[in-house]
């Protein structure tokens, strides 16, 4: 624990990284590091030492618990009804920009298909392809919400749309993965959990209109628990389980600011254990080069996917000049979501810990670029935004920032 929490710090404090790399970016690249393709390789013995059995074993159990915690809060973050209020314009740009990178994605996919050592022993090729497709195509919703509050857009107008797009695209995440994990022989298991759960989710809706906000909290981690356990009993893993739970719930019932400590505080708690067991999984017995080769094939493929699927979005619904680029840029975020879509493929052995390697660094540098790409893009806009406010000139047409 000590060295889950100075590591990274010290990098992220003294290398003042935070432009180009948050702390989160900067913990996941420890955890890589501190992993048995680096750190275990250099000096095994430390390695050994340090990451026990039984250490790796107990380090599970709270990065578990950690991330259940941290995707029930993104279910909740969902605001199904300012979508279902924008849904034209909500449905074409999340359409597009889940669409294209997961066709982008999946031809990427195809492509390992070629060499051995990227699927899965229990993979079916269609698992694989739309499963790596997909990951191409995830937005990471509370990543983003940490990176527009750092651009200070979260509450503008623009941030408010982005946000919309991710929601649904977040929506269609996991529901694409509950198919993909679809075990055919449990179907029967699968669809009594899903036919419970939707009474569940109406005694719940009713029993959390009744409490009051202090109790709601404490309720909340019983249902996460209780449907992550059914989740995981059904076949659909718990991660399914525990977005489920969270988006059952109401932003309305939770307040805002209290909701927002509780991200804050799980991230700086807790996830830097679940960095650190993410980078344990990470393999290079493929080859290092030919896991950095297929980690530049997907973040290609995931950016320039995202970017064009934006973009298209925004010639249909005619945005002023250069949002598509801000919104591509930040929907393209990947880091905690993918990694946490990535690891549940890695368990079900849908891909192996080569091709889960290549998804994790394809993940953190497309959420490194991020911020350096964005903060010149929006300082421009405004400044445009500015000048024509001054000199009286017509503003940018309507969906625009100002």
């Amino acid at each position: 624990m000590t060295i889950i929490f100075t590591v990274p710090y010290l990098i992220w404090r003294l290398a003042k990284t935070d432009y180009f790399a948050p702390l989160v970016v900067v913990q996941i690249i420890t955890g890589i590091l501190l992993g048995p393709g680096i750190l275990g390789k250099a000096f095994p013995d430390y390695y050994t030492f340090v990451f026990t059995p039984a250490v790796i074993q107990s380090l599970n159990g709270v990065a578990w618990w950690a991330v259940m915690l941290f995707v029930m809060i993104a279910g909740v973050e969902l605001d199904l009804r300012k979508t279902w209020a924008h849904r034209r314009e909500s449905g074409i740009t999340a359409g597009l920009a889940l669409g294209v990178p997961l066709l982008f994605g999946s031809v990427a996919a195809a492509a390992m298909l070629g060499f051995d050592g990227w699927m899965g022993p229990k993979a079916l090729t269609w698992q694989f392809v739309v499963g790596v497709g997909m990951a191409c195509a995830v937005t990471a919703l509370p990543i983003l919400i940490l990176l527009m509050e750092k651009l200070e857009i979260l509450r503008q107008p623009i941030g408010q749309r982005i946000l919309r797009y991710a929601s649904l695209d977040d929506i269609a995440i996991w529901g694409v993965l509950a198919l993909i994990l679809m075990d055919w022989e449990r179907i029967g298991r699968q669809a009594a959990f899903l036919a419970t759960f939707a009474i569940a989710a109406w005694l719940f809706h009713c029993l959390m209109a009744r409490l009051a906000e202090r109790d709601r909290w404490y309720v909340a981690l019983v249902w996460l628990a209780v449907v992550a356990f059914g989740a995981d009993w059904a076949g659909l893993h718990f991660m399914v389980g525990a977005f489920l739970a969270g988006a059952a719930m109401e932003a309305g019932w939770f307040d805002q600011d209290r909701m927002d400590q509780l991200r804050h505080h799980v991230l700086l708690v807790m996830m830097p254990v679940f960095f650190l067991s993410t980078g344990l999984r990470t393999n290079w017995d493929v080859g290092g080069a030919a896991v950095f080769l297929a980690a530049g094939l997907l973040l290609a493929a995931s950016v320039s996917g995202k970017l064009l699927g934006v973009r298209l979005a925004g010639r249909i619904l005619g945005w002023a000049p250069g949002e598509a680029g801000i919104i591509g840029w930040l929907l393209q975020t990947k880091a905690l979501i993918m990694i946490i879509f990535a690891n549940i493929l890695l368990d079900k052995e849908i891909i192996t810990s080569e091709a889960f390697t290549a998804l994790l660094l394809m993940a953190v540098a497309s959420t490194m670029l991020t911020v350096p790409v964005v903060a010149p893009r929006l300082a421009r806009m405004k400044e445009m935004l500015q000048r024509a406010s001054r000199t009286g000139q017509p503003r940018f047409r309507r969906n625009g920032c100002g």
